[in-house]
């Protein structure tokens, strides 16, 4: 598992997101606080606090460049 931290602080921003990680077939999870959602939930992400940077954990074994390379607009 590697965590990386993510700021979605627009509406197209976390439409973009969820576009980009649903082609993986990796899970991966939304850490805020307490709360841990699925991240390829738009729902989801709308119930967290995107005005702060989120954790972002992606359960992968390896091959996690690919998956880094589709987010780096989002990473801080």
């Amino acid at each position: 598992m590697k965590t990386v931290q993510i700021s979605l602080n627009s509406i197209d921003k976390v439409k973009s997101f969820v576009n980009d990680i649903t082609k993986f077939d990796y899970d991966f999870d939304l850490v805020s606080g307490r709360y841990v959602i699925d991240a390829k939930s738009i729902m989801g992400i709308f119930s967290l606090d995107l005005s702060k940077p989120i954790d972002l954990n992606i359960h992968a074994e390896n091959d996690t460049e690919e998956v880094m390379n589709v987010l780096k607009p989002y990473l801080i």
